[in-house]
């Protein structure tokens, strides 16, 4: 279940406030990597989401950013592309590198006062590694909630989860903020909340969100960066009861440090009902250690 220690080229670390109460969580790719996404939710916070079509100059990204605090949080990737950029890693420049940092935010405003800002951003940046990242109450998925639908809201977090497909691994990290109930698909257990036959009025709408990433060391295009990233999204339809809602403002993106040809289609198939899989997966280990 080791993420990111699995997969050459990923670094990750948390910034956790210390009331528990929101937190970030960045991911350092230094020898850039191919990115795609998926944008499965209604209400979401984003940055950078261009440098990640087809179309776009940049070829790849350099990090992304997950983080609480609403739209606020976003302030947190300044800080991991200013950590960045001191490294000399970024989009190359007649002035310098100019990392390119995506980045995604959930609503956890209710838990606290404290916002994630740039120093928080650096603080996640700087403490990134390999090593495994911890799952739980931290990071991004510090203050999450889940289960409100049912009427009776329990904490979210965050998990990880790692799958070998062949020669290659397919990770994913997860802060789980979600509006609907969470059932493990494995086991058919409800993790948190229950069958949601009676569905509610949330007390407070438009502040859910699930934010993933999905990083494999098989080589992508951005094409199968974005096939990988949609695949990886019936992840969340797996665990959340309801899913995709109009509270949620979802976002999976999907990454590849590795170099070299993109795989072909029927391995990019494999690699992307493994994501799925270990979506769904790190949905329940991000509830289960939150609680």
């Amino acid at each position: 279940m080791s993420f990111p220690t699995l997969i050459s080229g990923v670094f990750a670390g948390h910034w956790t406030s210390p009331e528990r109460t929101t937190g970030c969580t960045a991911f350092l790719f230094p020898g850039g990597a191919t990115a795609g996404v998926c944008v499965p939710g209604s209400a979401t916070g984003t940055r950078e989401m261009g440098a990640l079509e087809s179309g776009h100059l940049a070829p790849e990204i350099h990090g992304l950013c997950l983080s609480g605090g609403s739209a606020f949080g976003l302030a947190a990737a300044d800080g991991v592309m200013r950590t960045l950029a001191e490294q000399g890693i970024g989009f190359d420049t007649s002035n310098g590198p100019v990392p390119i940092v995506p980045a995604a935010i959930l609503y956890d405003l209710s838990t606290g006062t404290v916002r994630p800002d740039a120093a928080s951003g650096r603080a996640a940046a700087e403490s990134a590694s390999s090593r495994p990242l911890a799952e739980g109450r931290v990071g991004a998925g510090a203050g999450a909630k889940v289960g409100s639908v049912t009427g009776s809201a329990v904490p979210g977090g965050f998990g990880c989860s790692t799958y070998a497909v062949g020669e290659w691994t397919v990770g994913a990290a997860v802060a789980v903020n979600a509006l609907g109930s969470v059932r493990d698909p494995e086991t058919g257990a409800w993790v948190a909340g229950g069958p949601p036959t009676d569905l509610r009025r949330p007390g407070s709408p438009r502040e859910q969100t699930t934010l993933a990433v999905v990083v494999t060391d098989a080589p992508l295009d951005k094409g199968a960066a974005t096939v990988l990233a949609r695949m990886a999204s019936a992840g969340l339809a797996r665990t959340l009861y309801p899913a995709y809602t109009a509270f949620d403002g979802d976002v999976v993106f999907a990454v590849s440090p590795a170099k070299g040809p993109c795989v072909d289609p029927m391995d990019l198939t494999r690699l992307g009902h493994a994501a799925a899989i270990v979506v769904a997966r790190a949905i329940v280990r991000a509830v289960s250690r939150a609680s």
